[in-house]
């Protein structure tokens, strides 16, 4: 695992009043999140025989929107997305972020994604846990592993731009190590575009983003390892975002091995995504994202070989990071939204 601790002690399309709808309206294309296709380049045909009078108003407007978003969906779904006022949510799309030309690019990748990601700080009785989670909609739900927030009594969230806000805990799902928070009173917030973890491929570039050792927005790159590796992390509450031995790596399983101290007895194990891009304690929670600019996974567990006795030049990450891969987590969100605390 790969959480920091600290022991206690050290706009909407309107008409003209009284101005009858017409029977579609694209919205204007500065009401469309970059992140949607733009809307059909034309309205749809209007269809034979006599033209009856159409009532005007919000009503009509929101049925023909909803009509045509149920035929093309992408910007037009947007737009009833946005006169229903209803929150942005990245699982509504996975539209690459980055352009095409600039696909791979670290720095475009970094700048688009930075604002999604942002560090967690968790009060537990025994001390303090610092982590990562990514943003997933605009009204402030953010994604992080279990073992970051369990058994805190309160939590906060600090966003790239500096600012700190408080969260609570949704959901809990210890079988998979994550977690979902809520920002209390967020809005605008930029939610991280969720891709798929189904089509990743050994050697797909990657870049990830989160807190190590507190040091807020810190980008790293690589490439994706292995595929569906087993690894196995501790499901006790009172271990979780607990220091093994003081050298504040967390511990996980991994080929019948144990890394960075005891898991204990309750354990759960998930398929993970191996990447050798630079992970550290912080980490954990933060965004492993593919090419395009879309998070495929969360990043979970990192080896280091780093103790109490070693020296420097053996500490820290050394390559060795896992990440659960985005489906599972899209898999999960509705369990989590709902309140579960497994």
């Amino acid at each position: 695992m790969t959480e920091t601790t600290r022991r206690t002690g050290g706009h909407e399309y309107e008409h003209p009043q009284g101005t009858p709808a017409p029977p579609y309206a694209a919205p204007h294309a500065a009401d469309v999140h970059p992140e949607w296709p733009p809307p059909p380049a034309h309205a749809p045909t209007a269809g034979t025989g006599r033209r009856r009078k159409r009532p005007g108003g919000p009503v009509t407007l929101l049925a023909a929107v909803a009509l045509v978003a149920a035929a093309v969906g992408g910007g037009t779904a947007y737009a009833f997305q946005q006169l229903t006022g209803h929150d942005t949510t990245a699982t509504d799309t996975a539209t690459p972020v980055v352009a095409a030309g600039k696909k791979g690019d670290v720095a475009n990748i970094a700048a688009a994604l930075t604002p999604s990601v942002v560090e967690v700080n968790a009060t537990l009785a025994s001390g303090s846990s610092t982590g990562s989670g990514v943003i997933v909609s605009s009204a402030g739900e953010i994604v992080t592993n279990n073992h970051v927030v369990s058994g805190a009594s309160s939590v906060k969230v600090r966003t790239s731009d500096g600012t700190s806000r408080t969260a609570r805990v949704v959901g809990t799902d210890s079988s998979k190590d994550l977690a979902l928070l809520r920002v209390e009173g967020a809005s605008g917030l930029k939610a991280a575009p969720l891709g798929t973890s189904s089509g990743v491929q050994v050697g797909d570039t990657v870049v990830a983003i989160g807190s190590p050792e507190g040091l807020t927005s810190t980008v790293t790159s690589g490439i994706v390892s292995a595929l569906d590796r087993d690894v196995t992390v501790s499901t006790d509450e009172g271990r979780s975002g607990q220091g093994q031995g003081g050298d504040e790596q967390w511990p996980f399983q991994f080929g019948g091995r144990e890394f960075n101290g005891d898991t204990g007895s309750s354990t759960t194990t998930y398929k993970a995504i191996q990447t050798d891009a630079s992970l550290n304690p912080g980490n954990s929670g933060g965004a492993l994202i593919d090419a395009s600019g879309r998070v495929i996974g969360i990043n979970s567990a990192m080896y280091s070989s780093g103790s109490q006795a070693a020296s420097s030049t053996d500490a820290g990450s050394i390559g060795l990071g896992f990440a659960i891969p985005v489906d599972t987590v899209k898999a999960d969100l509705a369990k989590l939204r709902a309140g579960s605390t497994s």
